[in-house]
């Protein structure tokens, strides 16, 4: 007996501890299966950037030093 499709969940996002502490340059992630999402968390009806996990990690990476 094949239970059918499975719900998706939605993101959890959470704010960048790199955003502004004014609310005026703040970034928003929430983690999927395949990668990171990005969005402006002052539009979160708007779009987001969808990125693999390896382009996440060379942007972390390379934004620390």
């Amino acid at each position: 007996m094949s239970a059918g499709p499975q719900p998706v969940s939605e993101p959890v996002w959470f704010k960048s501890s790199y955003s502004g502490g004014n609310a005026t340059e703040c970034v928003e992630a929430a983690f999927i299966s395949d990668g990171v999402l990005v969005r402006d968390s002052k539009r979160p009806e708007g779009p987001s950037v969808t990125l693999s996990a390896e382009a996440w990690h060379k942007f972390l990476t390379a934004s620390a030093g």
